[in-house]
């Protein structure tokens, strides 16, 4: 017999007096409790490949920055002071690290990152790489001069087979897609302003509603590496205003990530989210102002706001105990529709993106 009705709605629709219980014997069932999540390295893909070459090689007649563990700033320091033949042998043999190196020159990253995907040359992967789900970063508009820089982080499901054409074949459920119509808002908004967007899908997410959709392993891993890309734009611009708009299970990512995300960040949007990871938004240990937006029909509301035996993600967001600054989301239509032409959720983020909250 068919339940009418979304099922993530009726699985999550737990009063708040019974939500401690009821999510305590869902996540029993399907071990996420008691049983441990996926394995962290399984979610990152594993070892970076050529990375022992890399570490043995002194072609520049110096030992080349640790991808792991050299900061950005080291990185670019690194290739300025390589002639470009030096730059692009290096490129040449170790794609995989040159590509997805912050702190990389943006040009040489792109090209490396083209010629590995085979995707257009139109468009600027700053990130691209095909292990595991694959992970990919693209930008929107011109990096090199933005003196305004939103990075969208999405949330379940997506993978790098789905970036385009989303989720289910949902194309407003693509990262590629709410980061362009992200960009053309702003743009709307102010066609002088020299903006950038990076749809930004450089971790692991869950895949759909499981036991590690309501834990955090995947987050935090997701939250390390936001930090470092952020940290690499900074290098990159190092006097634009970071705006970080996390999506759904992105919104846990971005909330594990406030604390490293540094001043440059100046706002973090949480759309559609079931938690930050915290109580309360001053836990979040940020200067930046934080924001948050949930629809009256995003199923996500139905989730219990509680963190019990390493499931849940704390606070919804939108409440009012939660003390995030409300996002207009009248017009917003389910999970997805944050990011439709013509919403009050998107005309808001771009207007906090552009600094005119």
């Amino acid at each position: 017999m068919r339940v009418p009705g979304d099922p993530r709605r009726l699985m999550l629709r737990l009063t708040r007096e019974v939500a401690t219980t009821a999510l305590a014997v869902v996540v029993g069932f399907s071990g996420w409790v008691f049983g441990p999540a996926e394995p962290a390295a399984a979610a990152a893909g594993g070892t970076v490949p050529g990375l022992a070459a890399w570490r043995a090689d002194r072609s520049a007649g110096q030992p080349l920055p640790d991808p792991l563990r050299a900061p950005p700033e080291r990185i670019a320091h690194f290739f300025a002071h390589l002639d470009p033949g030096r730059r692009g042998a290096l490129a040449d043999r170790y794609p995989e690290i040159v590509g997805n190196l912050d702190g990389v020159p943006l040009d040489l990253r792109f090209q490396v990152n083209t010629r590995r995907s085979a995707w257009s040359p139109e468009r600027h992967l700053i990130q691209y790489d095909r292990r595991g789900n694959g992970h990919v970063a693209e930008v929107i508009g011109d990096l090199a001069t933005a003196d305004r820089i939103a990075v969208v982080v999405p949330g379940l499901s997506n993978r790098l087979a789905n970036f385009d054409r989303g989720c289910a074949g949902r194309e407003r459920r693509a990262p590629a897609w709410q980061a362009r119509q992200l960009y053309q808002q702003m743009r709307s908004l102010d066609g002088t302003a020299r903006v950038a967007v990076v749809a930004w899908l450089g971790y692991d997410p869950p895949d759909g509603i499981g036991r590690e959709a309501v834990r955090e392993e995947r987050a935090r891993l997701g939250a390390a590496a936001l930090s470092r890309f952020v940290d690499g734009l900074g290098v990159y611009r190092p006097s634009a205003a970071v705006t970080v708009v996390g999506h759904s299970y992105g919104s846990v990512v971005a909330g594990l990530a406030a604390p490293s995300l540094g001043r440059r960040v100046g706002d973090i949007v949480a759309l559609g989210s079931p938690g930050m990871g915290v109580e309360r938004a001053a836990e979040l240990r940020t200067r930046a102002r934080v924001w948050a937006g949930s629809t009256r029909s995003d199923w996500t509301r139905d989730v219990p706001g509680i963190r019990l035996f390493g499931a849940g993600h704390g606070t919804l967001p939108f409440e009012a105990a939660f003390g995030a600054r409300p996002l207009p989301v009248g017009n917003v239509v389910e999970h997805d529709g944050y990011f439709v032409p013509g919403s009050d959720s998107l005309r808001a983020v771009a207007r906090i993106a552009l600094g005119r909250p």
